[in-house]
């Protein structure tokens, strides 16, 4: 029986690890800036993290436009104020770029992230992340995206971009990340 069990508890540890997700942890960089005071969007490589690539993406959107470094639409993260999940005008100008692109091309879409700094509960910041992805979500909608074209996922504080514990920490990881599929 003190056999059976042991086999059990081993069972249901592995298949426990099995539906965790492992691999490496992206490296996001680490500058720890005022976000405002930052004049070009962070870059990542997309073997090793890189965001820019030219091409297609779905049925023929031209990703340039993702690229251009003139463009609203290469700005991808929003970055938000304590506490808040409150939208400013210059994130709704990125949004409306963003909606326009969707709507054009409606075979692409985009994974909305939020994420809080790590101050508050896990279950609040992972709340707060929420509600942060869902108010760009509902622009992008009322803009005319297809809801299809849209997943919403908070991860809270659990993906910080800064490590320090301070509030430059803490500004760069109050944001919204805007993840355009094949990225």
């Amino acid at each position: 029986m003190r056999q059976f069990l042991t086999y059990l508890v081993l069972t249901v540890f592995v298949l426990a690890l099995g539906g965790c997700r492992f691999g490496p942890v992206k490296d996001r960089g680490d500058d720890v800036t005022d976000p405002a005071s930052q004049e070009e969007p962070r870059q990542e490589t997309m073997q090793g993290g890189d965001l820019s690539f030219s091409g297609d993406l779905g049925s023929g959107a031209r990703m340039e436009e993702l690229n251009d470094p003139d463009s609203p639409l290469s700005k991808r993260v929003l970055y938000f104020d304590f506490d808040s999940s409150k939208v400013t005008e210059e994130q709704r100008e990125i949004i409306d770029a963003h909606a326009a692109f969707l709507s054009r091309n409606p075979d692409v879409s985009v994974v909305l992230e939020g994420h809080a700094d790590e101050r508050g509960t896990r279950e609040y910041n992972l709340a707060l992340g929420e509600r942060r992805a869902k108010a760009v979500e509902q622009l992008l909608q009322v803009q005319g995206v297809a809801a299809d074209q849209i997943q919403v996922i908070s991860f809270g504080e659990e993906r910080p971009v800064a490590l320090d514990h301070n509030e430059s920490a803490w500004r760069l990881n109050r944001r919204v990340e805007i993840l355009y599929s094949g990225y």
